[in-house]
């Protein structure tokens, strides 16, 4: 089953490298034969953010269109640099399956690591030889924060970041610990308020050190931030929406109504959601 299945799908990949080279040649489709690497970039994020979204949806035939989509976006890039003479998708393959294997030594080789905190604390060491053995030397002034890209979401870099130097134990040592500095930036947030509302640049400050340390909040309790705050806001879109639905049976909308009105058809909403409704209907 597990060798038939294996079969199947090197057949499908193939199939699909095959169709992007027939949509990149020269009596192919003209959209496809226009994109390049940079006009790309921004179907790549989205494919990429909209496997997330199936992912926190549970819907499998959702999910495996999307990474679908996002495979796509690969085999894509690897063709432009077939076309170009860089490299192929063989390439891609082959080097990432390298990287597996030499960065999990306790399966392909004689390490001994038995836990995960085990494998992440050998990792960097794993990645400097790496670095080494290219004759890469690493930057003594740099810094194993290099490695995160600047270019993420503020939530995504700080998650990053704060998991990358966790692993050589510089963390909160509990979530206890991380509440309580949660507290902290709220109090001083608040202080900043009190103190001069008018400056903007102290109380944006503190509301960006009140955001990180909630971001490590949720990496402590094992919370991906970005999909806890993608289903906060799937929560709003449900629950305003039921406050328009309300207003419409009125021949109204929001801006018809008011606050306190709003309030009482968001508890409504809530309620609902909590009773096993849907938040839409009475």
């Amino acid at each position: 089953m597990h060798n038939s299945a294996s079969q199947k799908g090197a057949e499908r990949f193939a199939q699909l490298i095959e169709l992007i080279a027939r949509l990149r040649a020269p009596d192919g489709c003209p959209w496809d034969r226009e994109q390049t690497h940079a006009s790309l970039k921004p179907m790549l994020i989205e494919e990429a953010y909209e496997v997330l979204e199936a992912i926190d949806e549970g819907d499998d035939e959702e999910f495996t269109g999307e990474l679908g989509d996002l495979l796509l976006q690969v085999i894509f890039h690897s063709q432009i640099a077939i076309e170009e003479n860089r490299f192929t998708i063989a390439d891609v393959i082959e080097r990432v399956s390298a990287k597996m294997i030499n960065r999990h030594p306790h399966v392909f080789g004689d390490d001994k690591s038995a836990t995960s905190g085990e494998v992440l604390r050998n990792w960097e060491a794993i990645k400097e030889a790496e670095l080494i053995a290219k004759g890469k030397k690493p930057d003594a002034q740099g810094s194993m924060l290099d490695s995160v890209s600047k270019k993420l979401p503020a939530m995504m870099e700080a998650f990053q970041m704060t998991t990358k130097v966790s692993r050589v134990d510089f963390d909160w040592p509990n979530v206890g610990e991380v509440l309580d500095k949660l507290d902290e930036e709220v109090n001083e947030l608040k202080h900043e308020i009190e103190t001069d509302a008018n400056n903007h640049q102290r109380i944006s400050d503190e509301v960006g050190d009140l955001l990180f340390v909630a971001v490590n909040v949720a990496r402590l309790l094992g919370v991906d931030p970005e999909s806890a705050l993608k289903s906060s806001n799937r929560k709003f879109r449900r629950r305003f929406r039921y406050i328009e639905d309300r207003l419409r049976e009125s021949g109204r909308k929001p801006a018809d109504s008011d606050h306190v009105e709003m309030n009482r058809y968001w508890d409504e909403a809530k309620t609902l959601e909590k009773s096993g409704g849907d938040g839409h209907e009475k």
